[in-house]
C-alpha cells in the first residue's frame, strides 16, 4: 500500500492550494480518507475526513468554509482544496487511509503560508 501526497508549496496569505493523495494497493472507496497536518514540535492534528460510506465529510473547526475534501474513485485519489489560506495553516500535510485495523500514511507534503 502506498499513499503519495503532492501539491504543497509556498503560498501567500489569502491564496489557494489543492493537495492530492494518490493511493495504490488499496481502493480509497473502501476507506475513510483523512488529512492531517503537523508543524515541528507539535502533535499531528486532524484536518478533514471523507468517509467511505456516503462520502460524508467533516472538518476541523478552524478550516470549515475554507477547505474542501473530495475524492475521485476512478483515479483512486483524494484531494484537499484549501482556499483563503492563513499562516496558521502552515505545516506538513499527511494523507491517511483507515478501515477497521488498517491504517496507512503517506509521506506528507509541505504547505507554507507566508508573504
Amino acid at each position: 500500500v502506498q499513499l503519495v501526497e503532492s501539491g504543497g508549496g509556498l503560498v501567500q496569505p489569502g491564496g489557494s492550494l489543492t493537495l492530492s493523495c494518490e493511493a495504490s494497493g488499496l481502493s480509497i472507496s473502501n476507506y475513510d480518507m483523512r488529512w492531517f497536518r503537523q508543524i515541528p514540535g507539535k502533535e499531528r492534528e486532524w484536518v478533514a475526513i471523507i468517509m467511505s460510506i456516503g462520502g460524508n465529510t467533516l472538518y476541523k473547526d478552524s478550516v470549515k468554509g475554507r477547505f474542501t475534501v473530495s475524492r475521485d474513485n476512478a483515479k483512486n485519489t483524494v484531494y484537499l482544496r484549501m482556499s483563503n489560506l492563513i499562516p496558521e495553516d502552515t505545516g506538513k500535510y499527511y494523507c491517511n487511509a483507515g478501515r477497521r485495523l488498517d491504517n496507512y500514511w503517506g509521506q506528507g507534503t509541505q504547505v507554507t503560508v507566508s508573504l
